[in-house]
């Protein structure tokens, strides 16, 4: 049997499976595990399935040694794995695809009412216990019908959140290093545009590109200058794809009228210039936090993991 150590809890169907095949060492607490902990546990290790929380680098793989096969990372996203060393000690890395895509959808149409509807907001008054009465004029946002969703990155889940755009009336901008197929584009009658029109043309934009050492910080001041004014900005991508100093000085300014953010360059930290702005959605990095996603996700890393080591092709390889 081969040691498999778990960084972080996961649900329990994924642990009786690799429990059924392999000697399993989880970590079962709600918090983190610590950096020192998690440095002894994987000694030995022959596959570590990670969650997005605990960084394998280099100094991590060594602790585990030559014998390790496979990193198979409970998320669609992988930035928390340094891949290049993996690869440098023939190690497989796996994510999990396409199992969070409408979840993670969900979140991010979610995000696009709260901002223009003004929904956050209008919850903090009521919970505040301030003062209000119905008016004309009182908190009033912006209708979406009619208005034009720009998608940065239309992946899986770019395109889901298309389809929910389209559902409430909106028409959708693109950009993707290649357009979209024929049916597809079809389907959401989308158009394929450069980032520069899509950003001064569009509503909404909503980010869904994957995070690299080319995308950090990919909005940016000069790229948030570009948006229209009364724009909003959706990120349920990763994390440091914003500059959110900058978009803290954004919304400040009004350079654009509000973002929704599901995802923080410093997780869990948050910038404190979005703290106190009331055109500032924030929620802790929900995107596939359903039951149902979960399970699959933790499912769908066992079953990477469990292929490598029976000397099988997993079928979500990274590198």
């Amino acid at each position: 049997m081969a040691k498999v150590v778990v960084t972080g809890k996961i649900p329990s169907g994924a642990l009786t499976r690799l429990r059924v095949e392999h000697d399993v060492l989880a970590w079962e607490e709600s918090t983190p595990i610590s950096r020192e902990e998690l440095l002894k546990r994987v000694s030995g290790a022959d596959a570590i399935v990670s969650l997005l929380t605990e960084k394998i680098d280099d100094e991590l793989l060594a602790a585990a040694g030559t014998q390790l096969k496979s990193v198979s990372n409970v998320a669609v996203g992988y930035n928390n794995i340094d891949v290049p060393a993996c690869k440098a000690r023939s190690v497989l890395v796996t994510n999990t695809p396409g199992v969070l895509t409408e979840a993670t959808a969900d979140i991010a149409m979610s995000l696009i009412l709260m901002t223009t509807r003004r929904l956050a907001e209008g919850e903090r008054v009521i919970r505040a216990q301030q003062p209000w009465q119905w008016g004309m004029f009182y908190m009033l946002g912006s209708s979406i019908q009619g208005r034009q969703l720009g998608i940065v990155g239309m992946g899986q889940i770019g395109a889901a959140v298309a389809r929910r755009a389209r559902a409430f009336g909106m028409t959708i901008a693109y950009t993707k290093r290649t357009p979209l197929d024929a049916a597809t584009h079809k389907e959401l009658d989308a158009k394929h545009v450069e980032l520069d029109e899509l950003l001064a043309t569009s509503d909404v934009v909503s980010l869904h590109c994957p995070y690299s050492p080319e995308t950090h910080h990919f909005m940016n001041a000069t790229q948030l200058a570009k948006m229209k004014s009364s724009a909003y900005l959706i990120n349920t991508a990763r994390g440091p794809v914003v500059d959110e100093a900058a978009l803290a000085d954004a919304l400040q300014r009004n350079v654009i009228a509000g973002a929704g953010l599901d995802v923080f360059e410093k997780e869990p930290v948050v910038h404190e210039g979005l703290l106190g702005l009331d055109n500032a959605v924030l929620i802790p990095h929900l995107g596939s936090a359903t039951v149902e996603t979960r399970a699959a996700m933790a499912d769908l890393a066992a079953t990477n993991a469990l292929a490598i080591l029976g000397g099988k092709t997993a079928p979500n390889l990274v590198s």
